[in-house]
């Protein structure tokens, strides 16, 4: 009997390899990289994984509508959605955050009684705090005192605010010097929360592109580090964050401040350019777009700062409403 048994073992064992081969195999050969946005140009149907390859058509859309704002918001530079209202900063002029309902009209106001404000761009929330960027640098590049505030909401309307910093720099600038006015391409409009992270997503002047940035969401002194560049063709100022829906919009403006919408989505982890990259023109000509948010994924409001280059273009600052439910609706719902 023993001498049986070993022969019958070895059978077993190779019918098994060869069994998880064929699996192995068959999950291989099911595996197709490709473009998987049927919105694309070039979709493939058999497709099963993005592998971020998608191509669209060039598109310009218009606004739903369009409303001015009080002229206390002539700098409106970063809007974020929370508590049904639309919270924006501006970004040299004072430390108060203002509340918007959809229409633009100031619901709230809230001044920060123990924050400074050299350049502040950029407002972002999660649960428990906003945060506000003052990490505008476009006037000489060399800012060593760049950071974020950290603003516990439960605080705002008490009599002591709770504000801490998160101070930054970037692991790859090591140049200093002072440069020539929007020359710097460390210079920066917009982040993210995400977790317990803060990503950055630059403004550069030089080469037209964004690169991303990551430096813990906790108060401290960080060397922010460089995750990935794309290059955008033009200056990022925005970002709007669902996280649930791995959907994220950046907004910004070209070298001619016509305005447009990246629509980054079914990206992998935070790699937040390995999915589908839309680029959506606005119909807005010289509207120097600042800040962006949205409720749903679907409806997204966006400011404009006034823009005044006379004699030609005076622009005032106004909010806009898109309805992108022809370019996001499908991907939501699935």
């Amino acid at each position: 009997m023993e001498g049986s048994t070993k022969p019958n073992l070895i059978e077993a064992l190779r019918k098994r390899l060869l069994l998880l081969s064929l699996l192995t195999a068959s999950i291989a050969q099911s595996q197709i990289s490709g473009c998987t946005d049927p919105l694309s140009k070039n979709y493939n149907p058999k497709a099963t994984t993005n592998d971020g390859s998608c191509h669209y058509a060039s598109i310009k859309i218009k606004p739903k509508y369009s409303v001015k704002l009080n002229a206390r918001l002539k700098e409106t530079s970063g809007l974020t959605q929370s508590d049904s209202l639309f919270w924006t900063i501006n970004d040299d002029t004072d430390t108060v955050l203002y509340g918007l309902d959809t229409i633009g009209s100031i619901k709230n106001k809230i001044l920060l009684k123990k924050a400074s404000n050299t350049d502040w761009e950029e407002i972002a929330q999660d649960n428990n705090y906003f945060y506000v960027g003052d990490f505008g640098n476009n006037s000489s590049g060399n800012r060593k005192d760049l950071h974020v505030l950290r603003i516990e909401k439960e605080t705002l309307l008490t009599p002591v605010q709770k504000i801490d910093t998160i101070s930054f720099s970037y692991s790859n600038q090591t140049n200093f010097n002072k440069k020539t006015a929007n020359t710097t391409d460390f210079d920066c409009e917009a982040f993210i929360v995400c977790d317990d992270s803060i990503y950055l997503f630059t403004k550069q002047w030089k080469n037209k592109k964004t690169s991303v940035y990551a430096l813990p969401k906790t108060p401290g002194t960080y060397i922010a580090k460089l995750k990935e560049t794309y290059n955008t063709k033009g200056l990022i100022t925005e970002a709007a964050y669902l996280p649930e829906k791995k959907l994220l919009v950046l907004s910004g403006y070209n070298r001619f401040v016509f305005p447009f919408i990246y629509l980054l989505y079914d990206y992998k982890t935070t790699h937040f350019f390995s999915g589908n990259k839309r680029k959506v023109k606005i119909a807005l000509p010289f509207h120097q777009i600042e800040g962006i948010a949205t409720p749903d994924g679907i409806h997204f409001y966006l400011t404009n700062e006034n823009f005044v280059r006379k004699p030609i273009v005076d622009v005032t600052q106004q909010l806009h409403q898109l309805d992108l439910s022809p370019f996001l609706g499908n991907f939501l719902n699935q």
